[in-house]
Protein backbone atom coordinates (compact mmCIF):
# COMPACT_ATOMS: atom_id res chain seq x y z
CA UNK A 1 0.00 0.00 0.00
CA UNK A 2 1.06 3.45 -0.84
CA UNK A 3 -0.16 5.36 1.89
CA UNK A 4 -1.27 4.27 5.31
CA UNK A 5 -4.56 3.09 6.37
CA UNK A 6 -5.07 5.75 8.71
CA UNK A 7 -4.08 8.48 5.76
CA UNK A 8 -6.44 7.06 3.65
CA UNK A 9 -9.03 6.73 6.28
CA UNK A 10 -8.93 10.30 7.85
CA UNK A 11 -9.31 12.10 4.43
CA UNK A 12 -12.47 10.61 4.46
CA UNK A 13 -13.84 10.41 0.98
CA UNK A 14 -16.60 9.47 1.45
CA UNK A 15 -17.75 12.88 3.28
CA UNK A 16 -17.65 14.55 -0.10
CA UNK A 17 -21.09 13.18 -1.01
CA UNK A 18 -22.08 15.11 2.11
CA UNK A 19 -21.07 18.70 0.47
CA UNK A 20 -21.71 17.85 -3.31
CA UNK A 21 -25.53 19.33 -2.58
CA UNK A 22 -24.27 22.38 -3.49
CA UNK A 23 -21.85 21.65 -6.74
CA UNK A 24 -25.09 20.17 -8.09
CA UNK A 25 -27.40 22.78 -7.08
CA UNK A 26 -24.83 25.35 -8.86
CA UNK A 27 -24.53 23.32 -11.77
CA UNK A 28 -28.19 22.92 -12.38
CA UNK A 29 -28.82 27.06 -12.85
CA UNK A 30 -25.77 27.28 -15.53
CA UNK A 31 -27.06 28.36 -18.58
CA UNK A 32 -24.55 26.78 -21.33
CA UNK A 33 -22.25 24.23 -19.35
CA UNK A 34 -18.78 23.68 -20.70
CA UNK A 35 -18.83 19.96 -19.69
CA UNK A 36 -15.33 19.59 -19.68
CA UNK A 37 -14.70 22.17 -17.19
CA UNK A 38 -17.30 21.06 -14.99
CA UNK A 39 -16.41 17.44 -14.77
CA UNK A 40 -12.06 18.95 -13.45
CA UNK A 41 -14.40 21.16 -11.03
CA UNK A 42 -16.11 18.01 -9.48
CA UNK A 43 -12.91 16.19 -8.98
CA UNK A 44 -10.92 18.89 -7.73
CA UNK A 45 -13.44 19.42 -5.04
CA UNK A 46 -15.03 16.71 -4.14
CA UNK A 47 -10.94 14.23 -5.00
CA UNK A 48 -9.34 16.67 -3.88
CA UNK A 49 -10.12 19.88 -1.81
CA UNK A 50 -12.80 18.07 0.58
CA UNK A 51 -10.53 15.32 1.48
CA UNK A 52 -7.30 17.25 1.74
CA UNK A 53 -9.22 20.00 4.14
CA UNK A 54 -10.61 16.71 5.88
CA UNK A 55 -7.53 15.33 6.71
CA UNK A 56 -6.21 18.49 7.97
CA UNK A 57 -9.41 19.17 9.79
CA UNK A 58 -8.27 15.24 11.92
CA UNK A 59 -4.62 16.19 11.92
CA UNK A 60 -5.18 18.88 14.05
CA UNK A 61 -7.85 17.40 16.05
CA UNK A 62 -6.73 13.83 16.68
CA UNK A 63 -10.18 12.33 17.29
CA UNK A 64 -10.68 9.35 19.54
CA UNK A 65 -14.43 9.92 19.32
CA UNK A 66 -16.31 8.78 16.17
CA UNK A 67 -16.33 11.77 13.60
CA UNK A 68 -18.08 12.87 10.57
CA UNK A 69 -18.25 8.88 8.32
CA UNK A 70 -15.91 7.05 10.77
CA UNK A 71 -16.93 5.12 14.15
CA UNK A 72 -13.67 5.03 15.03
CA UNK A 73 -11.00 6.98 13.51
CA UNK A 74 -7.29 5.83 13.61
CA UNK A 75 -4.78 7.76 15.12
CA UNK A 76 -3.19 10.30 11.89
CA UNK A 77 0.51 10.27 11.48
CA UNK A 78 3.11 12.53 9.82
CA UNK A 79 2.20 11.15 6.34
CA UNK A 80 -1.27 12.26 6.77
CA UNK A 81 -0.24 16.13 6.55
CA UNK A 82 2.05 16.13 3.61
CA UNK A 83 -0.62 14.43 1.92
CA UNK A 84 -3.30 16.98 2.53
CA UNK A 85 0.08 19.79 1.11
CA UNK A 86 0.46 18.05 -2.07
CA UNK A 87 -3.40 16.92 -2.71
CA UNK A 88 -3.79 21.43 -2.59
CA UNK A 89 -1.34 21.92 -4.65
CA UNK A 90 -2.42 19.66 -7.36
CA UNK A 91 -5.84 21.05 -7.09
CA UNK A 92 -4.79 24.93 -7.29
CA UNK A 93 -2.51 23.51 -10.21
CA UNK A 94 -5.49 22.02 -11.88
CA UNK A 95 -7.94 25.17 -11.03
CA UNK A 96 -5.69 27.03 -13.06
CA UNK A 97 -7.09 25.69 -16.14
CA UNK A 98 -10.78 26.80 -14.99
CA UNK A 99 -9.71 30.03 -14.83
CA UNK A 100 -7.16 32.50 -12.66
CA UNK A 101 -10.80 33.88 -10.92
CA UNK A 102 -11.37 30.00 -9.95
CA UNK A 103 -7.79 29.50 -8.66
CA UNK A 104 -8.03 32.23 -6.41
CA UNK A 105 -11.18 31.33 -4.97
CA UNK A 106 -9.68 28.14 -4.30
CA UNK A 107 -7.11 29.73 -2.44
CA UNK A 108 -9.55 31.30 -0.18
CA UNK A 109 -11.10 28.57 0.64
CA UNK A 110 -8.03 26.36 1.18
CA UNK A 111 -7.05 29.72 3.45
CA UNK A 112 -10.13 29.46 5.47
CA UNK A 113 -10.01 25.48 5.87
CA UNK A 114 -6.46 26.03 7.64
CA UNK A 115 -7.90 28.69 9.74
CA UNK A 116 -10.51 26.70 10.72
CA UNK A 117 -8.44 23.93 12.31
CA UNK A 118 -5.34 25.43 12.76
CA UNK A 119 -4.26 24.78 16.05
CA UNK A 120 -2.67 28.31 16.75
CA UNK A 121 -5.86 30.17 15.61
CA UNK A 122 -8.43 27.46 15.64
CA UNK A 123 -11.73 29.38 14.16
CA UNK A 124 -13.54 26.22 14.92
CA UNK A 125 -13.65 26.87 18.78
CA UNK A 126 -15.54 30.18 18.24
CA UNK A 127 -19.14 28.76 17.41
CA UNK A 128 -20.41 31.71 15.92
CA UNK A 129 -17.62 32.47 13.95
CA UNK A 130 -16.81 28.87 13.28
CA UNK A 131 -19.94 28.47 11.70
CA UNK A 132 -20.11 31.26 9.45
CA UNK A 133 -17.14 30.74 7.93
CA UNK A 134 -18.28 26.71 6.90
CA UNK A 135 -21.31 27.81 5.63
CA UNK A 136 -19.86 31.35 4.06
CA UNK A 137 -17.42 28.69 2.21
CA UNK A 138 -19.01 25.30 2.04
CA UNK A 139 -22.19 27.20 0.62
CA UNK A 140 -21.76 30.44 -0.79
CA UNK A 141 -17.94 30.38 -1.98
CA UNK A 142 -18.30 26.91 -3.38
CA UNK A 143 -21.95 27.68 -5.15
CA UNK A 144 -19.67 30.74 -6.97
CA UNK A 145 -17.04 28.87 -7.58
CA UNK A 146 -18.98 25.92 -9.78
CA UNK A 147 -20.86 28.59 -10.93
CA UNK A 148 -18.67 30.72 -12.51
CA UNK A 149 -16.44 28.19 -13.48
CA UNK A 150 -18.94 25.65 -15.48
CA UNK A 151 -20.30 28.40 -18.09
CA UNK A 152 -18.90 28.38 -21.63
CA UNK A 153 -20.12 32.29 -21.49
CA UNK A 154 -18.35 34.25 -18.99
CA UNK A 155 -20.78 36.30 -16.50
CA UNK A 156 -19.44 39.07 -14.40
CA UNK A 157 -22.92 39.10 -12.95
CA UNK A 158 -22.74 37.26 -9.10
CA UNK A 159 -25.44 34.89 -8.53
CA UNK A 160 -26.49 36.30 -4.85
CA UNK A 161 -29.57 34.65 -4.48
CA UNK A 162 -28.07 31.24 -5.09
CA UNK A 163 -24.90 31.86 -3.31
CA UNK A 164 -27.27 33.16 -0.27
CA UNK A 165 -29.60 29.98 -0.69
CA UNK A 166 -26.61 27.52 -0.52
CA UNK A 167 -25.03 29.04 2.68
CA UNK A 168 -28.62 28.86 4.62
CA UNK A 169 -28.41 24.78 3.10
CA UNK A 170 -25.21 23.95 4.00
CA UNK A 171 -26.21 26.25 7.73
CA UNK A 172 -29.66 23.82 8.20
CA UNK A 173 -27.21 20.48 7.16
CA UNK A 174 -23.80 21.30 9.31
CA UNK A 175 -25.11 21.63 13.27
CA UNK A 176 -26.39 18.65 12.86
CA UNK A 177 -23.27 16.79 12.15
CA UNK A 178 -21.93 17.80 15.28
CA UNK A 179 -24.54 17.40 17.70
CA UNK A 180 -23.47 14.16 19.46
CA UNK A 181 -19.85 15.45 19.00
CA UNK A 182 -20.67 17.66 22.47
CA UNK A 183 -18.43 16.26 24.80
CA UNK A 184 -15.80 15.71 22.72
CA UNK A 185 -15.63 18.68 21.21
CA UNK A 186 -15.91 20.55 24.78
CA UNK A 187 -12.94 18.34 25.80
CA UNK A 188 -11.07 19.70 23.22
CA UNK A 189 -11.80 23.14 24.03
CA UNK A 190 -14.21 23.59 20.85
CA UNK A 191 -17.55 25.49 21.26
CA UNK A 192 -19.53 24.73 18.78
CA UNK A 193 -22.56 26.09 17.63
CA UNK A 194 -24.47 22.94 18.66
CA UNK A 195 -23.08 22.85 21.92
CA UNK A 196 -24.46 26.50 21.98
CA UNK A 197 -27.77 25.93 20.57
CA UNK A 198 -27.88 22.47 22.66
CA UNK A 199 -28.94 19.03 21.74
CA UNK A 200 -32.96 20.19 21.12
CA UNK A 201 -31.99 23.92 20.32
CA UNK A 202 -30.16 22.34 17.33
CA UNK A 203 -32.74 20.90 15.63
CA UNK A 204 -34.91 23.48 16.08
CA UNK A 205 -32.25 25.89 14.83
CA UNK A 206 -32.00 23.64 11.42
CA UNK A 207 -35.65 23.44 11.02
CA UNK A 208 -35.46 27.50 10.71
CA UNK A 209 -32.70 27.51 8.57
CA UNK A 210 -34.01 25.15 6.22
CA UNK A 211 -37.35 27.12 6.16
CA UNK A 212 -35.56 29.91 5.13
CA UNK A 213 -33.31 28.18 2.52
CA UNK A 214 -36.50 26.99 0.79
CA UNK A 215 -38.30 29.92 1.15
CA UNK A 216 -35.48 32.16 -0.63
CA UNK A 217 -35.29 28.74 -3.53
CA UNK A 218 -38.43 30.03 -4.11
CA UNK A 219 -38.27 33.29 -4.27
CA UNK A 220 -34.82 32.49 -6.93
CA UNK A 221 -37.32 29.61 -9.03
CA UNK A 222 -40.47 32.38 -9.33
CA UNK A 223 -37.90 34.87 -10.66
CA UNK A 224 -36.39 32.52 -13.03
CA UNK A 225 -40.01 31.33 -13.94
CA UNK A 226 -39.30 27.80 -12.62
CA UNK A 227 -41.51 27.19 -9.89
CA UNK A 228 -42.17 23.49 -11.38
CA UNK A 229 -38.49 22.88 -10.45
CA UNK A 230 -38.85 23.97 -6.93
CA UNK A 231 -42.29 21.76 -6.66
CA UNK A 232 -39.72 18.68 -8.10
CA UNK A 233 -37.40 19.58 -5.51
CA UNK A 234 -40.21 19.59 -2.61
CA UNK A 235 -40.88 15.53 -3.57
CA UNK A 236 -37.16 14.50 -2.93
CA UNK A 237 -37.01 16.18 0.36
CA UNK A 238 -40.29 14.30 1.84
CA UNK A 239 -38.39 11.40 3.16
CA UNK A 240 -35.99 13.85 4.19
CA UNK A 241 -38.72 15.17 6.27
CA UNK A 242 -39.93 12.32 7.77
CA UNK A 243 -36.98 10.71 8.83
CA UNK A 244 -36.07 14.38 10.79
CA UNK A 245 -38.79 14.54 12.59
CA UNK A 246 -39.16 11.64 13.50
CA UNK A 247 -36.00 11.59 14.64
CA UNK A 248 -36.30 14.67 16.95
CA UNK A 249 -39.35 13.47 18.66
CA UNK A 250 -37.20 10.34 19.40
CA UNK A 251 -34.74 13.26 20.92
CA UNK A 252 -37.31 15.25 22.36
CA UNK A 253 -37.95 11.85 24.45
CA UNK A 254 -34.02 10.93 25.03
CA UNK A 255 -31.32 13.59 23.96
CA UNK A 256 -29.37 10.28 24.14
CA UNK A 257 -30.76 9.58 20.85
CA UNK A 258 -28.82 12.18 19.24
CA UNK A 259 -25.87 9.83 18.66
CA UNK A 260 -23.38 9.05 15.97
CA UNK A 261 -25.73 6.23 14.29
CA UNK A 262 -28.79 8.46 14.00
CA UNK A 263 -27.19 11.10 12.59
CA UNK A 264 -24.81 9.63 9.91
CA UNK A 265 -28.45 8.24 8.85
CA UNK A 266 -29.57 11.81 8.29
CA UNK A 267 -26.38 12.50 6.89
CA UNK A 268 -26.67 10.07 4.13
CA UNK A 269 -30.60 10.28 3.60
CA UNK A 270 -30.47 14.19 3.11
CA UNK A 271 -27.50 13.83 1.00
CA UNK A 272 -28.98 11.19 -1.36
CA UNK A 273 -32.28 12.82 -1.66
CA UNK A 274 -30.57 16.79 -1.84
CA UNK A 275 -27.89 15.32 -4.84
CA UNK A 276 -30.85 13.26 -6.60
CA UNK A 277 -32.98 16.24 -6.76
CA UNK A 278 -30.65 18.85 -7.73
CA UNK A 279 -29.32 16.14 -10.36
CA UNK A 280 -32.67 15.94 -11.50
CA UNK A 281 -33.29 20.20 -12.17
CA UNK A 282 -30.00 19.65 -13.37
CA UNK A 283 -31.23 17.23 -16.24
CA UNK A 284 -34.77 19.28 -16.75
CA UNK A 285 -32.53 22.47 -16.93
CA UNK A 286 -30.31 21.06 -20.03
CA UNK A 287 -33.76 19.82 -21.91
CA UNK A 288 -36.41 22.15 -20.81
Amino acid sequence: MIFKRSTIQLLRFPFSFFLMPVYWFALSCVNGINIYKAILIFCIVHLLVYPSSNGYNSYMDRDTDSIGGIKNPMQPEKELFYVTVCMDILAICLSLFISVFFAELLICYIICSRLYSYRGIRLKKYPVIGYLIVILNQGGLMFLMVYQGSTIVSNTNLPWLGMIAACFLIGGFYPITQVYQHESDAKDGVRTISILLGKKGTFVFCVLMYMTAFAILFYYYRQHNELLFFGVLQIFFLPVLVYFFWWVRKVWQNEAMADFQHTMKMNWLASACTNIGFITLLILHQIG
